[in-house]
């Protein structure tokens, strides 16, 4: 022991000089001149608002994505000191001097730099040559496209950061599983596999396609270790165990987490709040929750009552109506009942509300103690600021013919009585008996006369119905629909019988203090539905572009324009990368089938080792290509350039893999293989020189003339700005 003591400690490190070079000039590439320019930058303006909800703690709702990128945009602000005080509503508005911008791009530009070397280790791993390992890296490096998009606030580059890291912590994996499988490596990079699958789904949708090419890819690995002999079954099944934890659990609970996250931080009512559910409107602070706080949570025989339609769209609406009645006769020549309209109005308004009647009892009152509604019960709905009862009949609905108009009952003492009996259906009832609660039950009213459903059309009325949706009752033949769910979202119990007095006690709220939090689970489960099936209003956009015109690069997006120079930055790729890449992929899929057939034939081209090197390298930068850009052409939804720039990152990978293929196979003698080395070095040469002419687009820091910005489109579809003094 004293022995020891006596010898130096010595710590014995092995340092890839390589990728500590490739960081560190990809470092400079991204982070020079990084607050420039000082302005906010195309989607900068979307993002950026999303950051100072996080920063004020404010709710909101992005159907683009999960919430795990923003997360990292605003932890950018948050480090850099930002109040989120800022008005994001114009692209090119200069920043004032609260916002951090160095700290708010940080982030994405880490990401971008990151790459460089992990395109470096991936094509490494595959098992090619240091050459065409470099080769990957210094194509990423150059690539302006990808310069562009790390600079800036925006999610791309994270994306992309956690798709190669996904894949490179397979690769890792998968070597470690030859020589030391369950050693501690092996755990790590099995671990980071799956972490880094969910940070890419957490990001962005798309991260799910790189997520499923890697659970591919595990599948078969797994499936030929099921039938290693040499493996007993106890073996085998730690194998799989471990695996399913790793790429099933993990990213699972992950993804769980970043939601979690997400709903602690954002506990303010914002301008969101509306698409979401009542209840879950009522569990933030301010808002909905200002107003519910304390309501009853039993509705009972002469409760006062709003009722919201549960219906998922972008603008809520309530069971409204008002003295105006339906027209005498349509514009088609329609008849109607002449009774009072009844619409669901997008807004909060007196005349949404209306008072739970017990049709054996006359008073409009809750009684002591209160009398609980149940599933099953017939009422009757008194609307509170006309006394008028929901009713429905066998008369044409005014924009839905098939439907049932459904009003409120004006006695014109005609051969037309009073249908105004509804038989309450609580849909996500737990039992028979189940008490009507506020917000948290969700109702169905059905007419017990004729059967038919209350229902929101969501077809806007013409002026005679104030442009207020249609209300209907459906026919249950027509099917279930959400549009016929309604959940009672503010509550009273009344306490006045005269209708005056009763007006005063509509527009007065009550407190009563009872708790309607919802669990993470019910709040994550919201949340995920509206973002799934909430669509924003697509509109053609003036750079929005099509899946066919990314390959060639037939379309660019001008990102920003200096106020007063000529300067500029362009989301423009160097388009000798892009074309070769496209070019590879060609003919990496020519070869491979050519080399399939022959195989089928037994002729083998290829050393089984380089074999298998060959179909790894196209699963991986091929299939990562492809799973990555062929989902958008099912995609309805607008479309740019950047939506390209991780499937361009895999297709970049698989370029020096072709041209390592072509050397080492199809160069049949030494001559042809120094001809090929000497164009390609040409080759690379061109790819510099052009990211070199379009840097100025790149980087935005110098004004160029207008000779010089012609000179620069290459295509007639490429956009460039030209000042007009």
């Amino acid at each position: 022991m004293w022995a020891l003591l006596k010898r130096p400690v010595t710590v014995t490190a092995d340092i890839n000089v390589t990728g500590l070079a490739l960081t560190a000039v990809a470092l400079l590439s991204r982070l020079w001149r990084l607050t420039y320019p000082r302005a906010v930058v195309f989607d900068e303006v979307y993002y950026g608002q999303y950051i100072s909800f996080y920063m004020k703690r404010i709710f909101f709702l992005d159907a683009s994505g999960p919430p795990f990128g923003h997360m990292l945009l605003a932890l950018g602000g948050y480090l850099g000191g930002f109040d989120g005080n800022f008005v994001w509503n114009r692209i090119g508005a200069e920043y004032s001097s609260n916002v951090p911008v160095w700290s708010l791009r940080l982030l994405p530009a880490l990401a971008g730099a990151f790459t460089v070397p992990m395109a470096y280790q991936i094509v490494w791993e595959l098992g090619f040559t240091h050459c065409a390992a470099m080769g990957a890296a210094l194509l990423v490096l150059i690539e302006n496209a990808l310069i562009t998009q790390s600079r800036l606030m925006l999610l791309e580059s994270a994306l992309i950061f956690f798709n190669l890291l996904a894949v490179l912590s397979y690769l890792k994996f998968s070597n470690f599983q030859k020589h030391r499988p369950f050693s501690l490596s092996w755990w790590f990079w099995l671990m980071l596999t799956g972490v880094a699958c969910a940070c890419a789904v957490g990001i962005k949708y798309m991260g799910f396609f790189t997520y499923l090419l890697v659970l591919t890819v595990a599948s078969v690995h797994a499936w030929n270790l099921i039938g290693d002999q040499t493996l007993s079954h106890v073996r085998v099944f730690c194998h799989l165990l471990a695996r399913a934890v790793a790429l099933l659990v993990i990213p699972v609970v992950m993804y769980l987490l970043f939601f979690y996250i997400h709903l602690m931080l954002l506990c303010r009512s914002g301008p969101h709040d509306q698409i979401m559910s009542s209840a879950f409107q009522a569990s933030l602070e301010g808002g909905l929750a200002r107003i519910t706080q304390g309501q009853p949570l039993e509705v009972a025989y002469g409760s006062q009552i709003t009722l919201r339609n549960v219906f998922g769209k972008v603008m809520p609406c309530w069971l409204h109506s008002h003295q105006s009645t339906y027209p005498m006769i349509y514009e088609n020549g329609r008849g109607s009942s002449h009774q009072q309209q009844v619409t669901c109005y997008p807004f909060k308004d007196v005349n949404n509300w209306w008072i739970v009647k017990d049709p054996g009892r006359h008073q409009l009152v809750v009684s002591n103690p209160p009398r609980p509604v149940r599933h099953g019960d017939i009422v009757q709905l008194v609307h509170g600021m006309t006394t008028r009862f929901l009713n429905t009949h066998d008369v044409a609905a005014p924009l839905s013919p098939h439907s049932q108009e459904v009003s409120c009952y004006v006695d014109y003492n005609i051969s037309m009585p009073a249908q105004n009996l509804w038989r309450l259906d609580i849909v996500n009832r737990e039992s028979d008996g189940e008490i009507w609660k506020t917000i948290l039950s969700e109702v169905r009213l059905v007419h017990v006369n004729t059967s038919a459903i209350l229902k929101l059309s969501g077809a806007h009325l013409p002026d005679w119905g104030f442009r207020q949706l249609e209300v209907v009752g459906e026919k249950p033949l027509r099917g279930y629909h959400e549009s016929m769910v309604w959940n009672v979202e503010e509550h009273r119990y009344g306490q006045s019988q005269e209708q005056k007095e009763r007006e005063l006690e509509l527009h007065t709220p009550t407190q009563i203090d009872i708790s309607r939090n919802l669990s993470f689970m019910a709040r994550f489960s919201e949340l995920q539905w509206r973002m799934l099936t909430v669509k924003a209003e697509d509109s053609e956009h003036k750079y929005s572009s099509t899946p066919l015109d990314w390959v060639t690069l037939d379309t660019n997006i001008a990102y920003w324009l200096h106020p007063k120079t000529s300067a500029q930055i362009h989301l423009l790729g160097n388009l000798v990368i892009w074309a070769s890449a496209s070019l590879a992929t060609l003919v990496y899929t020519l070869l491979f089938f050519w080399y399939l057939l022959r195989r089928r034939r037994n002729i083998h081209d290829l050393p089984d080792d380089a074999w298998l090197r060959w179909v790894s390298a196209g699963t991986l930068c091929a299939g990562g290509w492809a799973v990555n850009y062929l989902p958008f052409f099912l995609m309805e939804k607008t479309l740019f350039l950047y939506h390209y720039l991780p499937a361009l990152t895999f297709q970049i990978l698989l370029l020096p893999v072709v041209l390592q293929h072509i050397s080492e196979h199809l160069c049949r003698s030494q001559l042809q293989r120094s001809l090929f080395s000497a164009l390609v070095v040409a080759w690379y040469s061109s790819a510099c020189h052009m990211f070199n002419m379009l840097r100025p687009l790149t980087y935005g820091d110098r004004s160029l003339s207008p000779s010089e910005l012609m000179a620069l489109r290459w295509k007639d579809s490429w956009d460039i700005l030209i000042r007009k003094y």
